[in-house]
């Protein structure tokens, strides 16, 4: 197995993209496909393939022992026995199902995921009660596979916990039957990086790959991300510092709460705990520009704290680790010194970060041990200064954070 090949597709928001990683997780080849803004299962089906295909032409093919997908987490749709859409997809952001939500309430715990519009669960009442003929409730992750395998009953842990699913009994609850669906229409949950099944033949002549070649059982795309970063131990964490603010902990015990948007799931042998802030780099963007912030981030002083205490947000309202759908903006006093108000946002941002790690630590997490950081943010060498400083642990860039990468890890670990 030492010249294997493991593959990982990820589908976001505005593309798929693919990485190939050999046993020692090195990356061998990257691919990408655009997607559509408005979205079809089809237009996934097409931009996967296409990725697949190109990777295949990047490296020895036969050599591809399996392959496993990640996607975007609450996007959801229905499909008869042979996979045919039978609805729509709805979109992870959809937050319409507003009625459906309202009768979850009144029958899932006060913790589950599952509460809320967005959920995978409020948008399969809704889709069950506007099509008929429905067979499978697929996540966007779950259809792929089923394209790969030829069975669309499957899914994982992670994509199911917004459906409802159970991950500390690993079951369906029975407060499901409450609502009235039908379990039948329920996938078979697989713990992510575990073999599903070989690909199908015929899909795997069609797009290069071996026969030998299996399906393994993936996750979310934001988990496959947290993967991808190599945190490993209780303690560490991970920050994606992009539009918004991500928190993700590794934690020796699930923690939950609904109230602030906190739930906790299954990673391997542990939990990882996670919440988001409404600050972030959309804020920033409010005031500056990308070019002006990378002028003024060498005239940054980290070690001289601003002393302004601000508490940044683009627009009222916060989720975690504050919940307060009025809570205002602060970034008052504004100097008149450019840099040092961008110095102060950047304080403030980081005191959220801090808080918000304390808040999983209050829920039940363990402290902060160190800190892995991706997205946007996570390349400004001063800002990571202060974000040590305000956490009191190592902040480090992290090597991988592509969510196709930490799915091929998901691949290699089936095999070897």
């Amino acid at each position: 197995m030492s010249s294997a090949i493991f593959l990982g597709i990820d589908l976001g928001t505005s593309g798929v993209r693919g990485s190939a990683i050999d046993t020692q997780g090195k990356e061998l080849a990257i691919a990408r496909t655009a997607l559509p803004r408005i979205q079809q299962p089809s237009d996934w089906q097409h931009a996967s393939f296409d990725v697949i295909r190109q990777l295949c032409d990047q490296v020895d093919s036969g050599l591809i022992q399996s392959i496993a997908i990640d996607g975007t987490s609450g996007t959801v749709m229905l499909c008869n026995d042979t996979g045919e859409p039978c609805s729509p997809a709805l979109m992870y952001y959809d937050q319409s199902c507003t009625d459906e939500a309202e009768v979850i309430n009144r029958h899932a715990p006060e913790d589950s995921a599952a509460r809320g519009a967005s959920s995978s669960l409020a948008k399969a009442l809704y889709l069950l009660k506007n099509h008929d003929h429905a067979a499978h409730i697929c996540h966007q992750a779950d259809w792929i596979a089923g394209q790969l395998c030829g069975h669309f009953d499957i899914s994982d842990e992670n994509n199911c916990l917004k459906l409802g699913y159970d991950p500390v009994n690993r079951e369906w609850p029975k407060w499901l039957t409450g609502l009235g669906i039908d379990s039948t229409l329920l996938p078979r949950t697989y713990v992510p990086g575990t073999t599903i099944a070989p690909v199908d033949i015929n899909i795997a002549q069609q797009l290069g790959i071996p026969a030998h070649c299996r399906l393994v059982a993936g996750t979310t795309d934001s988990i496959a991300a947290f993967i991808a970063t190599g945190a490993c131990e209780t303690g560490q964490a991970v920050t994606s510092l992009g539009s918004t603010l991500v928190l993700k902990l590794i934690s020796d015990k699930p923690v939950f709460s609904s109230r602030l948007g906190v739930y906790s799931h299954r990673l391997g042998d542990s939990w990882l705990a996670g919440g988001a802030s409404n600050s972030g780099g959309k804020v920033l963007l409010k005031y500056f520009d990308q070019t002006r912030m990378d002028e003024m981030t060498p005239l940054l002083e980290p070690g001289t704290p601003t002393g302004l205490d601000y508490y940044p947000l683009a627009q009222a309202g916060e989720r975690f680790p504050r919940n307060d759908p009025g809570l205002q903006p602060l970034l008052d006093p504004r100097p008149d010194d450019e840099v040092k108000f961008f110095q102060a946002m950047l304080e403030g941002i980081a005191s959220i970060e801090a808080e918000g790690y304390r808040a999983l630590s209050q829920l039940g997490a363990p402290a902060v041990t160190k800190v892995f950081t991706s997205g946007g943010g996570s390349s400004n060498p001063a800002w990571r200064k202060i974000r040590e400083l305000k956490l009191g642990v190592p902040v480090e860039i992290a090597e991988h954070s592509e969510a196709s990468y930490g799915t091929a890890l998901l691949a290699m670990r089936a095999i070897v």
